[in-house]
């Protein structure tokens, strides 16, 4: 059903010879880190931060044509993602299917990029092959300009919190996603939620340094909006603590009683969903076919083979974005 990492073989076994690349990662500050964001000491970067220096580090050593030590970093990187094998065989196959899986988008670039480096097609397109997809899992791994709003020059956040919380949510989205959130943030936030409850559907908490402590103080507010029905928590520090919380909270009707979907990609060692959280949202929307999980609202490549638009056309979004 899930994913689970391999006990003494992670890039913290002690015997990994990647184990001073993955320091270095942990200690590496992001590319486009966001202006304010807490960057605490090294050693406890927020898990995108060391993804997507691992993934600029792959692409370096393939540029290099260092392609052993480059497949060597890349199955870190696959354990810290939660895809537990080593075996290249597995990577391409067992994981074809992304059912209950956090972020299947993740994983599909994942298994292209080992098939880039350990199958190319010929010796002359493996490069920009495999910068394509290093370049879209670090878009996709990363904050970037889809949590932005228009009007605003490039390399500038989005509104503070302090604006976004002065106004009525607009359309019933409440984005604070890319604002560092500090405690007394979470508090005005929950504040602020419970003011305007009967106008939230959809909360967008992306890439905010939330961690454990922070989204239990949020939940009880979270599950009472009557009309919630997105939530966006990826990219962030999150554990699978909360995820018990989130999957008992689901249990009950009355909390989260519109919910559909729930993004908790790209965090600490969240890496599938459990099925009585999967049947508690498909309780909340029957009329959904399949479970929904992150690639069945259209950001990513469903297994069946076909795509699926988005809520708001995001697939589009991100393919014309980095294919060019």
């Amino acid at each position: 059903m899930g994913t689970k990492q391999t006990k003494g073989a992670g890039p913290d076994g002690g015997s990994n010879p990647w184990q001073g690349a993955w320091r270095r990662a942990q200690c590496a500050l992001p590319l486009r880190a966001p202006a304010g964001a807490p960057r605490g000491s090294c050693g406890t970067p927020a898990p995108y931060q060391r993804r997507v220096e691992m993934v600029q580090e792959v692409l370096l050593m393939a540029r290099q044509g260092r392609q052993a030590d480059a497949s060597e970093l890349l199955k870190v990187l696959r354990q810290d993602l939660g895809m537990e094998s080593t075996s290249l065989d597995d990577v391409l196959y067992r994981y074809a299917s992304f059912r209950n899986l956090v972020d299947p988008i993740t994983h599909d670039l994942i298994l292209g990029l080992a098939r880039c480096i350990h199958c190319p097609k010929t010796e002359g397109d493996v490069l920009s092959a495999t910068e394509k997809v290093c370049r879209q899992l670090t878009y996709h791994l990363s904050p970037h300009s889809r949590w932005r709003k228009p009007g605003h020059h490039k390399g500038h956040l989005q509104v503070s919190l302090k604006v976004v919380v002065s106004s009525p949510p607009a359309g019933g989205t409440v984005d604070i996603s890319g604002i560092p959130l500090s405690p007394q943030d979470v508090v005005q936030l929950a504040s602020y939620l419970s003011q305007h409850s009967g106008e939230v559907s959809s909360v967008e908490l992306a890439f905010t340094e939330l961690t454990d402590e922070a989204l239990l103080a949020l939940l009880d507010t979270l599950s009472a909006l009557p009309h919630l029905e997105s939530l966006s928590l990826n990219g962030n520090r999150l554990t699978c603590h909360v995820l018990r919380h989130l999957t008992d909270a689901l249990k009950d009707p009355a909390t989260f009683p519109t919910l559909a979907w729930v993004d908790l990609g790209n965090n600490v060692d969240i890496f599938s969903l459990p099925q009585p959280f999967l049947l508690g949202l498909r309780k909340r929307c029957p009329k959904q076919g399949n479970l929904p999980t992150i690639q069945e609202q259209g950001e990513g490549p469903c297994s069946s083979g076909h795509r699926t638009e988005g809520r708001s056309g995001d697939l589009l979004e991100w393919t014309v974005g980095q294919d060019g």
